[in-house]
């Protein structure tokens, strides 16, 4: 359903992000990995449009996307990492702005808030404002704001930084439902047992580039000689190095 081409972005003499490649099919999930500074936000920028790339292609369906007035874009909803909420506002106020900006009509766009809210567990807490919300709810709320336009491929970028473990667990069975949806969600984060529990497959990019891009059982020929089968992270250290990232 998305196929990434050999995309690059530079700034300067820094090279963000150089030639990386990965497909992602529906009813899948892909976990996106690097450490800080790899490229991971630079490349979900670029698929989401939000980044111009200096080279490479992205393709929905074997058809490259072609700038902000491409009706394919509407087929990918975006979950950033920096929550995308109005404070002010209550819940159903912020999911009816995003969906204003989508052109949805008042009852197609009520249907899709009734359905979004539901789906994250917030339809009884739809008229309180944002500011009143707890970490967790807000993340719930920035995916439901992702959904209102029924993308079929949705790019999550971290979404469960700073939540408690109850609100992770949530916003993974909304993930797992969206897959058995038949939805394609490109998922990236730094925690590794998140990526062991919901990805079909793993891309680890550092530097930039891809360094590995298997199922979590093909990584394991990264492993360390000798070291037996070991978890994700051990093979994220072995491919990335221990250097910290900052």
């Amino acid at each position: 359903m998305l196929d990434v081409r050999g995309l690059r972005k530079a700034y300067g003499d820094l090279v963000a992000v150089h030639e990386i490649s990965f497909s992602l099919n529906a009813g899948e999930v892909v976990g996106l990995l690097g450490p800080n500074g790899a490229g991971k936000t630079t490349t979900v920028s670029m698929i989401a449009g939000l980044v111009v790339p200096d080279g490479g292609q992205v393709l929905i369906d074997g058809s490259p996307l072609a700038g902000d007035t491409d009706p394919k874009k509407q087929r990918i909803g975006l979950v950033p990492q920096d929550l995308a909420l109005y404070d002010e506002l209550s819940a159903l106020s912020n999911l009816q702005f995003f969906g204003a900006l989508y052109r949805l009509s008042p009852a197609v766009l009520k249907t899709a808030i009734d359905r979004s809210l539901t789906l994250v567990g917030l339809a009884d807490r739809a008229r309180d404002r944002v500011g009143t919300f707890s970490g967790g709810m807000k993340r719930r709320l920035n995916l439901a704001a992702s959904l209102l336009h029924d993308p079929d491929i949705l790019l999550l970028d971290e979404p469960t930084v700073g939540v408690d473990p109850q609100s992770r667990n949530a916003i993974f069975s909304n993930l797992e439902t969206l897959k058995a949806q038949g939805k394609a969600l490109l998922y990236t984060t730094h925690y590794m047992e998140e990526v062991e529990r919901l990805a079909d497959r793993v891309v680890i990019v550092d530097h930039g580039r891809v360094v590995a891009a298997d199922t979590l059982d093909g990584l394991q020929q990264y492993a360390p000689t000798g070291a037996g089968r070991v978890s994700l992270e051990t093979i994220f250290l072995a491919l990335t190095g221990r250097t910290l990232r900052d």
